[in-house]
Order: C-alpha cells, then structure tokens, then sequence
C-alpha cells in the first residue's frame, strides 16, 4: 500500500502528502518550489517553507479535495476503504479534483490523455443511466476505466466534458468542464430550484457560474460551467488553482457551518481583504453575495460555498458564486441562515439595524450596505418573474419555476420593508 502521493501543478512537483511512521498525514513542498518565488503555494493556509505540515494543518485543505456525508461513505463503500481513511480516498480519486493540482502515488506521473482523444459522447439513454449510478457510485468509483474523479460537497454530481456534440464521462487525465448535478431525492424540482437561483443572481449583476438545465429521458439536471477550467488557445482545457474559504482559513469541512466554528461573515470579508489581489472589488462582490444567500433564502450557505480562484497563478479573485438554492422552499430543511447577517438567522428577524451591525462586524459602511440591499430587492421584484419565465423548457416543472419567483420576490419585497421600519416582516 503506498505511504506517499505525489501533488502535481500542471505536470510540476509541488510536494509530497504521505504518512509517518504514526499513519498521520504530513504534507511537505518540494525544495524546489519553495526556492522559485514565482510558485504560489496550494493554499494560503500553507503557505510555503521548507519545514512539513502536520495533519492537523494540512488535513483541512486535502480533506476539502473530497466528497461529504453520504457522498464520502457511498464513494467509500464502492472503494472497499474506510470513509475515515482521507488518505486511501486521496489516493483513490485525487487525480481531476477541484483547483489545479492531481494527487498521484508515489513513483507515478499524472494521466495524459492520447492527442485528439476523450471521452466517448454518452447517448440519451446513458446519460440517464449515469444519472442513476453516480446516486449510489459517486464518480463512478471504483468502476473499470482508471478515472480517479472527486468534488467537495454533500450533494451527488459528477465532472464530465461538455461539448457542442453532447456530455461525455472524460477520458484518464482529461480535464473535465462542467458538473453535472442530478435532482436531490426527497426535495422537490431541485434542478429548477438551483437554475432559478443561480440566474436570478447573474441578472442581478452578480458573477456566478454559467448552468444550464437539460433533460435525459423524463430525468432534469443541471450542467454547471467550472470556472477552474478554461480553454487554451489551441483548444485544449487548462486546470486554474482554487481553494475554498474553510480550505484558505484552515478549517475542516466537519466545521463548514459557522454553528460548528467555522467562518462567519466577518471572517470571510477579513480573508478577502487580507489575500485578493483587488480587495475593495472582492469585499463588494462578497457583500452582494451576502446578500443574495438572504434574498433568496439559501439557509445552507456555508463557508465551502465560496471560493478564491487563483487566475493567473500571483492573481487571486472571489471566484463566481456557486450552489446557489432557494433552501427555505422546504419546510423540512434548516431556515436559520448558515451565516448570520448582524446575528439574525431569518428574515423575520430583520430590523434596520440588523444590517448596520452587519456593516460594523465586516468593516463595512452602513448607509452603504442599506443602500446596496434596496437595490439587490428591487432588482430581484423586477426580474424574478421574467428568469422563470426564461427557464421554462420541457421536461421541467413550469409550476415550481413560478413558485420559486414568487418565493423569492415575495422576500424580496419583506426585506427591503425591513431597512425603514422598526417592526418586523411578517
């Protein structure tokens, strides 16, 4: 069994993950990319030196490479390894994660695709048997093929290659270009749900991931565009460096929710500050995003929802928003926000000075942020209606598309109520 993976940033040695003689991992650079400045280290809770990291500094990055929850245990089971073995499940699935770099076992390169191939475009028929097996073989693990695939999340998807001819599973070593996210069993048009969300925010202005909704059979599902690949000038794909907040900050995906200790808002906007190439512009971004998770009702925005992206590598942005959802459509979920906004976790605890306190805990102007939210609410009444309308295409709930714009503009309408009277929404 091999002790020691091999991290690679576009075919160069970054360093080494292995195991001591305790099984704790302990992550180390290499010598040379620490000696050459113009290599940015994998994460800013790591940064570089010739010492190692101990697990307990290095397990929440490499941890937030993989899959949460009934993903991880899925993808475990279908391994034959303990869901509690980060390294074994490293190992297994570290080759196309989210960001830059492949994990590979020691003594191993990284997978090259053979020049002009790929994955085989999947028929309408595959596609829908695909959409099935990636629910109980998350990444198609474990399945003949030598794909080692992994994204961070609870919920189920899977990396593929998006073209104009159709989606294909990729190919060993072929950077994927899109994710591909079934429908949540027991919740309701969540394919809907999050296409509705993620488009409201983009007419509003805000950078979001491109999604597209497609149907394979009578099954929906959402093509989400990863903004850490892009296309070269020859046409093939390149992998772009990200790292989450609770990856940047150090903090374990067991504690994503700020309930467990991980980032709050303040801490978030003090991250982006300290680490953005453009910070005023970051902070901006990041206030807009508070305050769509709000507007929409997305209680399960956590510290894993938000990432910095590395482009180019010395260039650090807010990556686009991502898994935007209207969670308070389903009564059965959490409705307390994730992240509170000035200590209240619903809208109808919102007074006008929730956001001010919001403004002084995050180093922000009042009349600034009050100002901001106002224009995000009236934005929101005014083309919620028309983004459902946009969406609707066969094989999509029409009726749950329209539910969702009155859902959000209703808020919209009861938050922006909130910013000039003292009682609260009902």
């Amino acid at each position: 069994m091999t002790r020691s993976l091999t991290v690679w940033w576009d075919g160069v040695v970054v360093g080494s993950l292995a195991l001591d003689r305790h099984g704790a991992m302990r992550f180390a650079y290499d010598g040379d990319w620490v000696a050459d400045p113009a290599r940015p280290p994998v994460s800013f809770s790591l940064p570089k030196r010739p010492e190692s990291f101990s697990a307990r500094l290095c397990a929440p990055f490499f941890e937030g490479l993989l899959p949460e929850g009934a993903q991880r245990d899925a993808v475990a089971a279908a391994l034959g390894v303990s869901s509690t073995n980060t390294f074994r499940l490293l190992a297994a699935l570290g080759e196309e994660v989210a960001g830059a770099l492949a994990l590979c076992p020691e003594g191993e390169v990284p997978s090259v695709p053979e020049a002009g191939g790929g994955g085989r475009v999947l028929s309408d028929d595959e596609l829908v048997e695909l959409l099935d097996t990636i629910r109980t073989r998350p990444f198609l693990a474990g399945r003949d093929g030598g794909l080692r695939l992994s994204l961070a999340g609870a919920q189920s998807k899977l990396p593929v290659v998006a073209t104009g001819d159709g989606i294909a599973v990729p190919a060993p070593g072929q950077p994927t270009t899109h994710i591909l996210k079934p429908p949540i069993p027991g919740l309701a048009a969540t394919t809907e749900n999050e296409a509705f969300a993620m488009c409201l925010a983009a007419a509003l202005g805000l950078e979001v991931a491109a999604v597209e909704t497609r149907v394979a059979g009578d099954s929906p599902f959402l093509l989400v565009e990863r903004f850490d690949r892009r296309a070269g000038a020859d046409g093939t794909q390149c992998r772009l460096h990200q790292e989450d907040f609770c990856q940047a900050l150090g903090v374990p995906p067991a504690r994503k929710y700020a309930s467990d200790g991980g980032p709050g808002f303040a801490r978030c906007f003090g991250l982006v500050r300290r680490v953005c190439t453009r910070p005023a512009a970051a902070v901006i971004e990041l206030l807009d995003a508070a305050i769509i998770q709000v507007l929409i009702g997305n209680a399960d925005a956590h510290g894993k929802n938000y990432s910095i992206l590395h482009d180019p590598p010395g260039t650090t942005t807010l990556a686009p928003l991502y898994d935007l959802m209207c969670t308070i459509a389903y009564p059965h979920l959490a409705a307390t926000l994730a992240m509170r906004v000035g200590r209240r976790g619903r809208l109808k605890e919102f007074r006008p000075a929730t956001w001010d306190r919001f403004a002084r805990d995050c180093g922000l102007a009042a009349p600034f942020v009050r100002r901001r939210v106002g224009e995000l609410c009236e934005l929101a009444r005014e083309r919620c209606e028309g983004v459902a309308v946009d969406l609707v295409r066969p094989g999509l709930d029409e009726e749950a598309l329209h539910g969702f714009a009155a859902r959000v503009a209703e808020r919209a309408r009861r938050l922006a109520e909130t910013l000039r009277r003292e009682t609260p929404a009902r």
